[in-house]
């Protein structure tokens, strides 16, 4: 039963293998409870598609409500000001990201101000004048004062402000539960429901599994978080593209994904104020020892380094086109050499000043450029040391550590490159709908942008997308789900796969040779690092697909797993494998075609990269950078679940409608007639 409060919902039993299993039945499921998921149910409930419910592995574990900036961003039209804005200029910049097709780039943009506002209307605390205007500032790839916020936890407080509309509407919430398998029916396919671990009812009968009988899925699962080691994602979440992709869903962009430096022990992005402020990198041995600023080796000047540190502020994604001499992007490459190449650890100390740069009276004015400079002193913030300049611009970035049990007065802070952001994932029409029909990948895990966006442009998207695909559910997908006798027909094939996986891991439980979960799952995570997040070296992707492969076919066979943490856990790393390979072989295919470094990862030669301090100083990396040569096309993976390959489709991106009718009386009309959803 749900655990929140909530109507009851329509229960049978199902008898799949020998096991009876409870089957819960809707017209939609929402899996998830972002800021993406609670929008789209609170949206359908709005829009009279009550029979909704929620499922999630649990409520406090996602990115949205776990992730966040020194002032996290949300980008939408326009809406102070005299600077002339407009629904298609706004979209001609998502487009210009490369690789990201124009009808959504247009929508993206429509929608930005109507999800805003209803945001605004459950109290989520955006800043506005004394006027009315809510007014904006430039983000990274943003041409125009579009981006807004209401501080570090902008995305926590967009989900809190949701969740308690969803709850006041009494819509069901299904918390505990692990979804591993997508049902489906017919051809072309169709999602007909989910098979989810409920880990409160574990037993070693039926493990706990249960069966939810729904005619839509609202996918809004986040980014395949779980594939990496080092990310800033948090730990609570993390993958759930692997099965959808299993089920016959196509991935998009599956190569675009971005990195940057955050930290570690509290993860969280160290952008904007963070890096404005111009801290000292400190780099030390494993044990701690041997502490050295190290930052200064990879430029040629000190003014450089340090420019280049405040640069990285509104720069933050790594970015192989800022890898020039004293670009911006030299210091993820730096703090990669120390970590990955060096085994080193690295440090922010935000109580001392760059000792070539400042000294205990503060930065060394002079070396500053015009920029960096105007925005300090503007700020009122050309202070002694980098905290009081963090504690002037930003209070509640340094609260937001306290908060967490790191005081920047006293301690230094570890940080890392780390994986940050899918701008790929699965693909979706203009109503968020996938190939496979009746099922919506709506937020991170829908592969809405391209090569670049601009920041922010992403919880504008967890709104949009939620928000189209409800309205599309609310049109066109009313009907009831399946029949059980239907259900169980359509069920069995992907229900005996997981029952069998269950009972095989259960079995291995504290058998010699069988490990644990998390134990494997490190060494999974540990491959993707290093050949699929911000360095890919040709040759080590193409061995990696190989090892990710065997690692799924001895899986079931390692693992053990002896109560539902540990059953949960190891679901997850099939799925994490089933990601893993859809994302190498991507990145694989990508190489082959002679795609060069972009976005925010460099392709450098079968062994690797070797840029160290002195090569950095004297002239930059050296990056043979893509050019735009990809940026007109996609490419759509599609992952065959019984030979486990990938195939690909490079389609021509489609332009932002120019030739459409946006005569009012004809679309009052059209509206009127219900013509518009379609």
């Amino acid at each position: 039963m749900p655990r929140s409060s909530g109507r009851e919902p329509r229960r049978n039993i199902i008898t799949v293998a020998g096991l009876d299993l409870p089957v819960y039945s809707f017209n939609t499921v929402v899996v998830g409870t972002g800021c993406a998921g609670y929008n789209a149910a609170d949206t359908l409930f709005s829009l009279g598609r009550e029979d909704v419910a929620m499922v999630t592995e649990g409520v406090n574990m996602g990115t949205s409500r776990n992730t966040g900036s020194d002032k996290q961003t949300y980008y939408k039209l326009t809406l102070s000001g005299s600077e002339p804005d407009s629904v298609r200029s706004m979209a001609e910049t998502l487009f210009s990201g490369g690789s990201m097709h124009g009808d959504i780039a247009l929508v993206e943009a429509a929608m930005s101000a109507r999800g805003f506002f209803k945001l605004v209307s459950l109290g989520v605390p955006f800043p506005h004048n004394g006027f009315g205007e809510y007014v904006g500032y430039k983000t990274d790839h943003d041409p125009r004062q579009r981006a807004t916020s209401c501080g570090p936890l902008t995305s926590r407080l967009m989900t809190e402000h949701l969740q308690k509309s969803v709850e006041q509407k009494g819509i069901p919430v299904f918390d505990g539960f692990r979804v591993v398998a997508i049902l489906t029916e017919g051809e072309p396919k169709r999602a007909v429901g989910l098979v989810a671990l409920d880990t409160s009812s574990f037993d070693e009968t039926t493990f706990g599994l249960t069966v939810f009988n729904c005619t839509n899925i609202v996918y809004a699962v986040g980014g395949p978080s779980g594939i990496y080691r080092s990310s800033v994602y948090p730990g609570s979440q993390t993958c759930a593209t692997g099965i959808a992709l299993e089920a016959g869903a196509r991935g998009i962009n599956l190569t675009e994904s971005q990195y940057g430096i955050a930290s570690t022990k509290f993860r969280w992005n160290l952008s904007g104020t963070y890096q404005q402020v111009i801290p000292t990198y400190i780099s030390t041995d494993r044990d701690g020892g041997g502490a050295r600023e190290f930052l200064g080796d990879y430029f040629e000047t000190p003014g450089d380094m340090m420019n280049a540190t405040f640069l990285k502020g509104y720069q933050w994604p790594f970015d192989p086109r800022k890898l020039h001499k004293g670009g911006s992007s030299i210091v993820d490459m730096a703090v990669f050499t120390e970590t990955r190449v060096k085994g080193r650890r690295v440090f922010l100390d935000f109580r001392v000043n760059p000792a070539e740069g400042g000294d205990e009276k503060g930065l060394r004015i002079g070396l500053l450029n015009d920029v960096t400079r105007e925005y300090l002193e503007k700020s009122h913030a050309l202070l002694d040391t980098p905290l009081n300049r963090l504690l002037k611009m930003n209070p509640l970035a340094y609260r937001l550590y306290l908060d967490n049990g790191i005081d920047l007065k006293n301690e230094r802070l570890e940080i890392d490159v780390c994986a940050q952001h899918n701008n790929g994932g699965l693909a979706g029409n203009l109503w968020w709908e996938s190939n496979l029909k009746h099922f919506f990948p709506v937020g991170e895990v829908n592969g809405t942008f391209g090569v670049y966006r601009p920041g922010g442009s992403a919880l504008n998207s967890t709104q949009t997308g939620s928000t189209r695909a409800a309205q599309f559910i609310a049109a066109r997908y009313g009907e009831e789900p399946l029949d059980i006798g239907s259900l169980a027909k359509a069920a069995e094939p992907a229900m005996e796969k997981v029952i069998g996986l269950a009972k095989t891991f259960r079995e291995n439980a504290g058998r010699a040779g069988a490990s644990e979960p998390l134990a494997l799952r490190e060494r999974f995570q540990r491959r993707m690092d290093a050949c699929g997040a911000m360095i890919r070296p040709a040759g080590t992707v193409r061995k990696a697909i190989g090892e990710c492969r065997r690692d799924l076919e001895s899986l079931a066979s390692e693992t053990g797993a002896g109560d539902a943490r540990q059953m949960a856990a190891a679901f997850i790393n099939r799925d994490i494998l089933l990601t893993q390979l859809a994302y190498l072989s991507a990145i694989d295919e990508y190489i082959r075609k002679g795609g060069k470094s972009r976005g925010s990862y460099l392709i450098c030669g079968e062994e690797g990269l070797a840029a160290d301090a002195d090569v950095c100083a004297a002239g930059g990396v050296p990056v043979e950078l893509d050019e735009g040569a990809f940026s007109d096309r996609v490419c759509e993976t599609a992952l065959d679940a019984g030979t486990m390959q990938c195939s690909f489709e490079w389609k021509p991106v489609r332009p932002i409608p120019s030739n459409y009718d946006d005569w009012f009386e004809n679309v009052y009309n059209a509206y009127v007639r219900g013509e518009i959803v379609k």
